[in-house]
């Protein structure tokens, strides 16, 4: 058996548990600097002996190696010089794992790599030939796939961003494959908007890789714009059927999503760029972004808005506190207002990872010079500044990001007279999951949103 866990300082140390004396024994300890949100993938090798980790030591790339449970030894197994590891499975569980496995044997086949689509790193011959003829199905990427025990019958579905979840049966011995199943036959991939990748400069010359959806049978000009924020931050966006986007740019809407830094998949100086950088040049990459998309003359700079989740909503907060003028409207849902409030009030499953990530980028609120600074950059001490129409959106139950991050931000607002709406869902948490809330919401970011940047199809 084995297990990771977090030191005092912050670092991941992975452990197997010895029946014998019943303790954990550490195996190997790892900078947990260069890991904000843990090791991954860890998979146990078909004998036992070793487990295949994503690892960066000495390096800046998320490669494959293998971690000998005896001594600790890393041995190099798979890497791509320009792509991390694709550890989006790890936030996204409509995402395949990062390592193929043979179903039979348990040895590696190939490991799944991404920059802004997916490459898969075939590892053995038979496999090569498979996923050769598998890539030639859908021009998506390949996501799940499993086959029988032979290794001849696949099944596979694909992650694109207008044909979702379409899955495919291949026969590997005949070459033949039929259409099995698509997970929204509803819809027609004709009128969904295609999500094009983009690589932004930012003003002190990083690459900011992201996604531009632009509406069908409107020009792509001059339009109504959202900047759709990931949250995280330690996570990243990526090229898939996103149901918000695709409901934003059939409204007519410019939709633009941006890895700024600090977003996971780019790197590990990428990801530490963002140290002391939250409401600094973490924001300073989305105002590089939307002028990126004004200079393009894809938007019109006085139809913006700003919406993300958790982190993004975050970043909404200091989009309109931070560049109050920059922002048309702007949508906040479940959101950080105050980030030495957000820290206190983790909940102790989260709290042991503070060392190696909040900590680290943003600092300890137990700290007085720390916390003067966390405070400069949180959007609660600057809500005068707020101008923009802001809609509010929060679950009552969210134990991650409380719901006095949002009550005391609507408060000190409605308190010098600035309306700001405000949705609160009592049997929500972080996110919504309930249907009939997740459809209330989205009604209403879509009248919010019509109501202050217009109806692009009419632009």
């Amino acid at each position: 058996m084995f297990s990771t866990a977090l030191t005092a300082d912050g670092d991941v140390e992975l452990l197997q548990w010895e029946p014998r004396t019943e303790t954990l024994r550490s195996i190997v300890t790892f900078d947990g600097r260069d890991y904000p949100m843990g090791l991954y993938p860890i998979t146990i090798t078909p004998d036992g002996t070793g487990i295949w980790i994503g690892s960066n030591d000495g390096t800046d790339r998320t490669r494959i190696v293998r971690v000998d449970v005896i001594t600790g030894e890393q041995t190099h197994v798979d890497s791509h010089p320009v792509y991390d590891v694709d550890t989006r499975a790890s936030v996204f569980t409509t995402l395949a794992e990062p390592l193929i496995l043979d179903r039979r044997t348990g040895d590696l086949l190939g490991v799944r790599y991404l920059l802004e689509r997916q490459v898969i790193q075939p590892l053995d011959p038979h496999f090569a030939a498979v996923l050769a003829n598998l890539e030639k199905l859908s021009d998506g990427d390949v996501n799940a796939l499993s086959s029988d025990l032979t290794g001849r019958r696949w099944v596979v579905n694909f992650t694109h961003d207008r044909e979702a979840g379409m899955t495919y049966l291949y026969d590997h011995d005949t070459g033949e494959s039929r259409l099995l199943f698509g997970s929204h036959p509803q819809l027609d991939p004709g009128v969904l908007a295609a999500m094009e990748p983009v690589t932004i400069r930012s003003r002190d010359g990083l690459d900011l890789h992201g996604y531009l959806t632009l509406p069908v049978g409107v020009p792509p000009k001059n339009l109504p714009m959202v900047l759709l924020v990931h949250g995280g931050p330690w996570t990243r966006d990526g090229w898939m059927f996103n149901p918000p986007v695709q409901l934003l740019a059939n409204r007519g809407y410019a939709v633009l999503q941006v890895n700024f830094r600090g977003s996971a998949g780019f790197g590990k100086a990428f990801t530490k760029a963002a140290v002391g950088e939250f409401a600094g040049k973490m924001h300073d990459d989305l105002i590089d972004s939307v002028d990126w998309a004004v200079q393009q003359g894809y938007a019109d700079p006085k139809r913006i808005a700003i919406f993300g989740g958790s982190y993004g909503g975050y970043a909404t907060l200091v989009g309109v506190t931070f560049t109050p003028d920059v922002f048309a409207a702007a949508v906040d849902y479940v959101g950080i207002s105050d980030l030495s409030n957000f820290m206190r009030t983790l909940p102790e499953i989260a709290r042991p990872h503070l060392a190696n990530n909040w900590h680290l980028f943003v600092g300890n609120p137990d700290d007085p010079d720390q916390l003067a600074d966390m405070l400069s950059r949180s959007p609660i001490t600057k809500v005068d500044q707020i101008r923009t129409p802001l809609l509010v959106i929060q679950g009552a139950n969210d134990v991650r990001v409380v719901q006095a991050e949002s009550d005391n931000l609507v408060e000190a607002l409605r308190s010098r007279g600035v309306k700001v709406e405000y949705m609160i869902k009592h049997d929500e948490g972080h996110g919504f999951i309930n249907p009939d809330n997740v459809i209330d919401m989205y009604k209403t970011v879509d009248r919010f949103l019509a109501e202050h940047l217009g109806d692009g199809r009419k632009a």
